[in-house]
C-alpha cells in the first residue's frame, strides 16, 4: 500500500485541473455536430484502446483486486453518468459558467471524505475550503432564468463526481491507475454500446470523419487527466485535494476566454481571485505538513 504523499497527490491534481478543461473545450465544440451519447463512447472507447496495449507491452496483469468489482463498476457508473451531464451542460452554458456551477464539489467531496471514509478535516483546510467555496458562488453567473433545467446539470456533475472520487480513493491503493483507468473503459464502452443503437437518429459519420483528430484528442486529454487524478488519490486524502481542485475554474476560464472569447464578469472575476488565492494557500500548507509532520499534523 502506498504511503501517503500529499504534496505529490497535489500536483498530479494541478495536471488533472490543467487538461480537463481543455478536454471540456473539445466536448463544447464537437457536441454541436456529434450527439453526447457518441461523444462519451468515444471518449471511453479511445480510454480503453490507448491503455490496454500500455499495458500488455509492458506485461502488467490486469487483475481486479479481491472485494473491488463492485467498487470499480460503481465507478464506472459514476464517470458515465458525470461525463454525459457535463457534456450536456455545456452545450447551454459557457465554459467557465458550468465549471463554476460544478464546483460546490469538493465542498461535497470535504463533507463526504470526513463522514463516509472518517478522513481527517483540520481547522485551515476547512477554511480553506470554505473560502474557496465562497469565491465559487461568486463566479456562478445566473443562467438559470436563461437555459431553465439544463442549469442545473453542473449540479448533478458535482454530486456525481464526489462520489466517483471517494470510490476511486477507496480502491487506488489497491489496483494501478492504468489497469483501473483501462477496466474502466472497457466497461462503459460496452454499456454505452446498446444506447448508440438505441439513439432516435443515427450519428453523421461525415461529422465524425471531419473531426476524427479532435475526437481522437478527446479522448486523450480525459484518459490523461484522469490517469492524473487517480493518482492523486493515490497518494492524497480527498480533504486535502478538494480545495485544490477549485484551481480549474481559472484555468477553465482562461480557456473559454482563449477559445471561445467568454469572459467572467466583476463579481466572477473576484471569485476566481479568491478560489486561487485558497488553492495557493493549501499547496504551501501541505508542503509544510508534509517537511513536519509531527508538529503540524492536527492542523
Amino acid at each position: 500500500m502506498a504511503q501517503d504523499r500529499p504534496f505529490l497527490g497535489i500536483l498530479l491534481m494541478l495536471g488533472f485541473c490543467c487538461l480537463a478543461p481543455l478536454g471540456d473545450s473539445l466536448a463544447k465544440v464537437l457536441g454541436e455536430t456529434i450527439p453526447i451519447p457518441m461523444l462519451v463512447f468515444i471518449r471511453f472507447a479511445v480510454q480503453a484502446a490507448v491503455l490496454f496495449p500500455l499495458i500488455w507491452a509492458v506485461g502488467q496483469p490486469v487483475r481486479l483486486p479481491s472485494g473491488t468489482a463492485k467498487l470499480i463498476l460503481l465507478r464506472t457508473v459514476l464517470h458515465i453518468i458525470g461525463i454525459g451531464c457535463m457534456f450536456s451542460a455545456l452545450q447551454y452554458l459557457p465554459l467557465a459558467d458550468a465549471i463554476a456551477i460544478a464546483f460546490v464539489m469538493p465542498f461535497i467531496m470535504l463533507l463526504l471524505g470526513h463522514y463516509i471514509l472518517g478522513e481527517e478535516v483540520g481547522r485551515h483546510r476547512l477554511i480553506a475550503c470554505a473560502v474557496g467555496f465562497v469565491g465559487t458562488l461568486l463566479v456562478i453567473q445566473p443562467n438559470f432564468a436563461e437555459v431553465g433545467l439544463p442549469a442545473l446539470l453542473p449540479l448533478v456533475v458535482a454530486v456525481v463526481f464526489a462520489l466517483f472520487m471517494l470510490v476511486t480513493r477507496k480502491i487506488a491503493k489497491t489496483i494501478g491507475a492504468v489497469p483501473l483507468q483501462a477496466i474502466s473503459g472497457l466497461q462503459a464502452s460496452l454499456m454505452l454500446l446498446p444506447v448508440l443503437f438505441l439513439m432516435p437518429q443515427a450519428p453523421d459519420i461525415t461529422a465524425i470523419r471531419g473531426d476524427i483528430w479532435l475526437l481522437l484528442a478527446l479522448g486523450l486529454l480525459g484518459t490523461l487527466a484522469h490517469l492524473l487524478m487517480t493518482w492523486s488519490l493515490r497518494f492524497a486524502p480527498s480533504a486535502t485535494l478538494a480545495p485544490m481542485q477549485y484551481l480549474e475554474i481559472p484555468i477553465g476560464t482562461l480557456i473559454g476566454w482563449w477559445v471561445f472569447q467568454d469572459l467572467p464578469n466583476g463579481l466572477a472575476a473576484l471569485g476566481i481571485v479568491i478560489t486561487m488565492a485558497s488553492g495557493l494557500y493549501i499547496i504551501l500548507r501541505e508542503r509544510r505538513l508534509s517537511q513536519h509532520p509531527k508538529s503540524t499534523a492536527a492542523t
